[in-house]
């Protein structure tokens, strides 16, 4: 990567670099404020999005910064244009930054190269969500106020979803003690897998991931109510969590499938805390691209 502060995975941040984004969004959420009147970023979703693209503009509105929206079905993309030219279009328009989401895996590294301004990566296929994980790490962060030692089941669609791919790496990096529960056909190689019946009680988070149906090739091989009576919290479960544990998940939410109807407003529950913390998380990813 060139010197400009692309944050397109947290590969490769440093602990205390993911820390301090950590630290900061965290003094956004209690008030603290910067300004950066007078810098434009375009906001270039290739994907549907509710949270993370809204987030995105207000975060930074509470910034001062202006914004570009970018419609795929409205833009040259119909008409054949290249990832590569959008961008370059709007690097030469005069932004300052844009934040991408893009079906394809890894769609940054044709990209880097040749950009002088910096990527926001707003999700890359199965692959990458740096900034969704970093409100996951703030909620955790505000919950706990440490890292070390948690334990933590993420729980679902594991194959198909870059929240998984990029919080098992930082997590387990901060010292995380992270437990995977799939089904077979939503598992893959080089992982440890348990049962959501055999470590459920032990565990600080219990983070649910929604079942992508739009990144399966072939139909589910086994039902929603069957896949919420093996693999969803259902309300006895949530009965059984420790004290003080908490659940979590990205949304949006399947109801009554990874998660039964009304557990998503329990005590317990911080998906609410998520989405507002998604503002604040993505304050600091864009302070540190642009600020001076």
């Amino acid at each position: 990567m060139n010197n400009i502060k692309h944050l397109v995975t947290l590969d490769g941040l440093t602990k205390d670099e993911v820390i301090n984004l950590v630290k900061q969004a965290d003094g956004f959420s209690k008030g603290e404020r910067h300004s950066l009147q007078g810098k434009v970023v375009a906001n270039l979703f290739f994907e549907p999005s509710t949270r993370t693209k809204n987030s995105f503009v207000m975060a930074q509105k509470k910034l001062g910064v202006q914004t570009m929206e970018f419609d795929d079905s409205c833009s040259s993309t119909t008409k054949g244009e290249t990832l590569y030219d959008t961008v370059k279009a709007f690097e030469a328009i005069g932004v300052d930054g844009l934040v991408i989401r893009h079906p394809d895996n890894n769609y940054f590294d044709q990209l880097i190269p040749q950009l002088s301004i910096p990527i926001l990566n707003g999700g890359d296929g199965s692959g990458n969500h740096p900034s969704q994980s970093l409100l996951d790490l703030l909620t955790i962060w505000q919950e706990f106020g440490r890292f070390e030692g948690l334990k933590v089941a993420i729980v679902g669609d594991i194959v198909n979803s870059r929240v998984a791919h990029t919080n098992v790496e930082i997590m387990e990096r901060l010292g995380m003690d992270v437990h995977l529960v799939a089904p077979k056909m939503f598992q893959e190689s080089g992982y440890v897998w348990h049962e959501l019946d055999d470590v459920l009680e032990e565990m600080d988070v219990v983070m649910l991931l929604r079942i992508q149906h739009e990144r399966h090739k072939n139909s589910m091989s086994i039902s929603k109510e069957e896949y919420h009576i093996k693999y969803g919290l259902s309300v006895e479960r949530e009965q059984k969590m420790k004290e003080g544990s908490i659940i979590m998940h990205p949304g949006p939410i399947n109801h009554g499938v990874e998660l039964a109807d009304g557990l998503m407003e329990c005590p317990r529950s911080r998906v609410l805390k998520q989405i507002e913390n998604g503002v604040y998380a993505r304050m600091a990813i864009i302070n540190r691209s642009l600020a001076g």
